[in-house]
């Protein structure tokens, strides 16, 4: 389940979004290899420990680390992610996203955040083309994971927590 909220005017990706045309204009101009390179992914929860289906506040930070506008392209649509256990958006059900790239701009040294609500559950795609089932999360350490698809890069752009269900 997936709750991207924000105080103000968020766009499709979860972030604040304040289009200013002069700084994606510049963010063009910094190589695109130093503009990955500025990226710095992070994530939080709201607690280190919950209990079963209770609901977590997931929370990704990207920041630019340059003192310039930037623009980093993404290999998809989506401009982050995130995932449990490796399992993205707690999900295997199927996702319909366009293969062709985006980008995320960012102001110089902005940081960008935006939140997701995971429910403690898996969802589970049924294989006899029967309902779709949610299942628990089992008891102990999960893995809270974000990321940005970013093309070709030599390092991720992405960061992990761990969370403890008891």
């Amino acid at each position: 389940m997936v709750d991207r909220r924000h105080d103000g005017r968020t766009d499709r990706t979860g972030f604040d979004e304040t289009k200013n045309y002069l700084s994606t204009a510049l963010g063009r101009v910094v190589p695109r290899a130093v503009a990955r390179r500025a990226l710095e992914v992070s994530v939080s929860t709201d607690a280190a420990e919950y209990a079963p289906d209770e609901p977590i506040s997931i929370t990704v930070i990207i920041r630019n680390r340059l003192p310039v506008p930037i623009e980093v392209p993404t290999t998809t649509r989506r401009s982050w992610g995130w995932a449990v256990d490796g399992v993205l958006e707690a999900t295997d059900k199927r996702r319909y996203i366009r293969g062709e790239e985006s980008s995320l701009s960012f102001r110089a040294g902005e940081t960008k955040r935006a939140t997701a609500t995971w429910n403690g559950r898996f969802r589970r795609t049924a294989d006899d083309g029967g309902l779709d089932r949610s299942v628990r999360a089992d008891r102990g350490d999960h893995t809270i994971s974000v990321f940005v698809p970013v093309p070709g890069a030599d390092e991720r752009h992405e960061d992990a927590t761990q969370i403890r269900i008891r």
